[in-house]
């Protein structure tokens, strides 16, 4: 296969997998908008986590909603639990990778508050670990996921919700979490603010 054939493989799947995604997940995206508006109207914030390329996406969320998506507005309280460098790599080495995240969230959340995790596969023990610890403190998950949601979807609760790409791919996953990421800033925004 020459390179342009590739190239046109990628978006073809790109597109496949955004298709699927929004026939499948349109109403739970609706639902996940709700319930983080929700949250922050009532004095809730937002903590998200994730590995890798999850990681940066929970960065990116963060940052739109802190700073702005797409007009000016007041800032929004979002924590990314990927960017402190000092507390990620001393809980690392004075406890256990697995605790990088619980240990912010025991320290952070509060009963209202939702924690968004990122994961193409949901298998990551820092992420587990991390779910258990938003429901000791009475939090709600937004799980943003893929394949079968691995072990972290059975430890989600029906309070919870999961936005699963379907898709074996973690590139795909991850383009479709940038634009779910993108949807939810929206509908926020529009919620907050209005139109």
């Amino acid at each position: 296969m020459n390179f342009h054939d590739r190239i046109a493989q990628q978006f073809s799947q790109h597109l496949e997998t955004t298709q699927n995604s929004l026939l499948r997940l349109s109403d739970r995206l609706e639902a996940a908008a709700f319930r983080l508006a929700q949250c922050l109207l009532n004095d809730g914030k937002i903590l998200c986590c994730g590995n890798g390329g999850s990681a940066a996406e929970a960065l990116h969320f963060s940052s739109e909603l802190l700073n702005r998506y797409e007009r000016d507005r007041p800032g929004l309280p979002a924590i990314a639990l990927t960017t402190d460098l000092s507390a990620i790599t001393s809980i690392a080495n004075d406890y256990q990778f697995d605790e990088i995240f619980a240990k912010p969230i025991r320290a952070l959340g509060q009963s209202g508050d939702v924690l968004v995790i990122y994961t193409t596969s949901g298998n990551s023990a820092n992420l587990l670990k991390a779910a258990g610890a938003a429901h000791d403190r009475d939090m709600t998950i937004l799980a943003i996921s893929g394949r079968d949601g691995g072990p972290l979807a059975p430890l989600l609760r029906e309070s919870d919700l999961e936005l699963r790409v379907p898709s074996e791919s973690t590139a795909r996953i991850q383009e479709v979490h940038l634009l779910m990421t993108h949807c939810l800033c929206d509908l926020i925004d529009v919620q907050l603010f209005g139109e």
